[in-house]
């Protein structure tokens, strides 16, 4: 019997017999993943509403990237329904998917995988920004448009909320990150994609330790977003200069485990508002369910169906 506290490999997947609709998360390493944990409470939550969904299960692939190209059909042929990419899997993946969402399209990456039965494949989708978004205001209050956002990190995170931060009119967009050309590479990205017309700077870490740098007017409030790895492991450094949290600015850290990250602890220090990623995690987990099963994520925000289901498995 498969077990969802497993981590399954592609030679597992070649031997898949369960026959009843299957979802899972895909990267490498994996292990960590709480996805299966908060997908699973959500499906025994739903399934007074829906029994069908009594035997849908979400479980953990260990997938290497030159794995990708053999597993994804593999998974539509064993009877998944539906699939979570992660590291280093969210731009990978996009040769080989049948269609993309314009909003997938945009952002150059995918983290959501729909069955299409018609297309004869999947179809990929992408959950993080508005996630992120949502998040945002719901431990934070800040709402994106009219925010100025400084954004630590070019990767594929990164990538989805610089692309939301855009659409919902942020103020600026400030990106700052260790290689200037991957920096370059994401807002041309952008620009290709006809994304609104912000002002948008760059940065290295460096940089912005000069004592002329300024996040904005004192006047005019800012998020710091972390969107880099550091702030996983409890002896990371923090990715920001502390001394640049002051009022009128907040912390949104998209990492997360049993500690605090340095980021995190250093806004609250300075009484800076301040959260860790495991809303994001959640809300993007809930957008994804909703596209499985037409479940809402949210009835009327920030009142919600699926999410606190989610939360709670990662409090």
């Amino acid at each position: 019997m498969a077990c969802s506290e497993k981590v399954y490999t592609l030679d597992d997947l070649r031997a898949w017999t369960r026959r009843e609709p299957s979802f899972a998360v895909l990267g490498k390493p994996i292990a960590h993943s709480l996805s299966p944990k908060m997908h699973n409470a959500a499906f025994a939550a739903a399934r007074e509403r829906r029994p069908e969904l009594a035997e849908y299960r979400y479980f953990r692939f260990e997938i290497a990237p030159e794995e990708l190209a053999d597993a994804l059909p593999l998974f539509f042929e064993k009877n998944f329904h539906g699939l979570n990419l992660t590291i280093p899997h969210k731009v990978a993946a996009l040769p080989v998917l049948k269609k993309l969402s314009p909003e997938a399209e945009i952002i150059g990456a995918a983290n959501t995988l729909v069955r299409d039965d018609a297309l004869g494949g999947w179809r990929g989708e992408n959950t993080d920004g508005r996630g992120f978004a949502r998040a945002a205001e719901m431990q934070l209050g800040v709402r994106l448009a009219g925010t100025h956002v400084v954004l630590l990190g070019a990767g594929g995170a990164a990538r989805a909320i610089a692309a939301t931060a855009l659409a919902q009119n942020c103020a600026s967009l400030t990106i700052v990150n260790r290689s200037r050309e991957r920096a370059e590479a994401l807002v041309g990205a952008l620009a290709q994609s006809q994304m609104p017309d912000r002002e948008c700077r760059i940065f290295s870490p460096d940089e912005i330790r000069n004592p002329g740098f300024k996040i904005c007017d004192s006047r005019e409030s800012a998020l710091v977003v972390n969107a880099t790895s550091l702030g996983l492991k409890p002896d990371d450094p923090s990715p920001f200069p502390p001394e640049l949290l002051k009022n009128g600015i907040a912390v949104y850290d998209t990492t997360y485990g049993s500690h605090t990250s340095a980021l995190v602890a250093a806004a609250r220090e300075r009484g800076v508002p301040a959260a860790d990623g495991r809303s994001m995690l959640a809300w993007q987990g809930a957008l994804a369910f909703e596209r499985w099963t037409a479940l809402p994520a949210a009835d009327t925000f920030p009142a919600a169906d699926t999410f606190p289901v989610m939360f709670r498995e990662l409090s």
